[in-house]
């Protein structure tokens, strides 16, 4: 199949509507778009780029955990969610009463997120482990009643407030077993003859088009993009995470999936998507610039401390992971005193590594003010 010379699907009458059917994509694949072909190398080379660097940062695992954070934290506003970066890391005692399911969300994205990649490691990419990650992100959260873990066995449908006046109905329940059997056949071809960014450009639509849950779609669409380039080896690190372009770029995201649907044109989404690669992975590479600056600047400061740098090293680590906390999480985290941890974290203030946010005597909290920032 060309994809200039693509068919997105037909429309199907229903008793009281019309659902979308998609065309099955597990198929013979030809890239016969120079714009596209143009991109792809663009992307490509941001791409290996990213990977190469990722690979030359000691401890990069600490900020990777920033990375999927700020990830979930994307993924989750474009579904409406308006928890942000600095929410997100702090710990639920502390989050507003009002604001808890919103953060509830962003933790269950990034627990499924550290799940599959872990599972990855023992299963391949497939319907068994989306639906595991389904399962997480619903958890305990405004989803819990829709099928957690389940391919929907009900009609759903996007926008409006039924399916009388829906934006788009996907494919009737009855078909999805069969669509999501070819998707992940897909995935898994050696013979599709398509680039690893153009395949998952494809798959991502393919998913969000088929919208196998009765909620969570969305965000299960785009963790499979990083799932794919680190299943197959293109990141060795989970490093790219396109939720902050596409939430950038919302308005655009959804249009160009819609004008796949109604035009036939993949091309136009394959050039957004790429585009999105590109960009996404020169911001994090520049962040991972930054970073280093950062922690050679930190690091500079914490030699005037003298006997207490090694400690001060300990606690910077755990600040990477963590740069909004307290003096007891702390504490608890490297197996020291309270009290010389309020000690250090004196320090740290008059050194200008950390803010101090409550102005209080007894239980403060911190914020590592400048890696924050980064991530933003």
């Amino acid at each position: 199949m060309n994809i200039s010379n693509f068919k997105s699907g037909k429309l199907v009458q229903r008793l009281q509507y019309k659902s979308f059917e998609p065309t099955l994509i597990h198929t013979q694949w030809h890239l016969d778009n120079d714009a596209v072909a143009l991109l792809l190398s663009q992307a490509d080379q941001k791409l290996g780029e990213l990977n190469a660097y990722s690979q030359l940062i000691p401890d990069v695992d600490f900020f990777i955990k920033m990375h999927v954070l700020k990830e979930g934290t994307k993924s989750s506003r474009i579904e409406g969610t308006q928890t942000n970066i600095d929410e997100a890391v702090q710990k639920e005692e502390y989050i507003n009463p009002e604001k808890k399911d919103d953060w509830q969300e962003v933790q269950n994205y990034v627990q499924a997120m550290n799940t599959a990649i872990a599972e990855l490691n023992n299963l391949p990419l497939s319907n068994r482990l989306l639906k595991n990650a389904h399962k997480l992100i619903l958890q305990e959260a405004r989803g819990k009643h829709k099928q957690p873990g389940e391919f929907r066995i009900s009609q759903n449908w996007i926008g409006g407030s039924s399916l009388a006046d829906a934006k788009f109905i996907p494919p009737h329940q009855d078909g999805i077993l069969e669509y999501m059997s070819d998707l992940e056949q897909f995935i898994h071809s050696e013979n599709s003859n398509l680039p690893h960014l153009i395949k998952i450009a494809i798959l991502h639509y393919q998913f969000e088009t088929i919208h196998p849950f009765l909620d969570g779609n969305g965000r299960i669409g785009r963790l499979l993009i990083t799932l794919y380039l680190v299943s197959t080896g293109l990141l060795v690190k989970p490093t790219l995470y396109l939720s902050d372009f596409f939430e950038k770029n919302k308005e655009h995201y959804y249009d160009n999936l819609t004008v796949v649907r109604t035009k036939n044109d993949l091309a136009q989404w394959l050039k957004f998507f790429l585009e999105g690669v590109r960009i996404t992975a020169e911001n994090s590479i520049q962040t991972f610039k930054k970073i280093i600056e950062l922690r050679t600047s930190v690091e500079i400061k914490i030699i005037t401390l003298g006997k207490k740098q090694i400690l001060a090293n300990n606690v910077l680590q755990y600040l990477y992971s963590q740069p909004i906390t307290d003096m007891q999480s702390i504490a608890t985290a490297i197996n020291v005193s309270v009290p010389t941890i309020s000690r250090l974290l004196n320090d740290f203030v008059r050194l200008e590594i950390l803010e101090e946010l409550t102005g209080f005597k007894r239980n403060r909290v911190f914020a590592f003010e400048q890696y924050l920032k980064l991530f933003r």
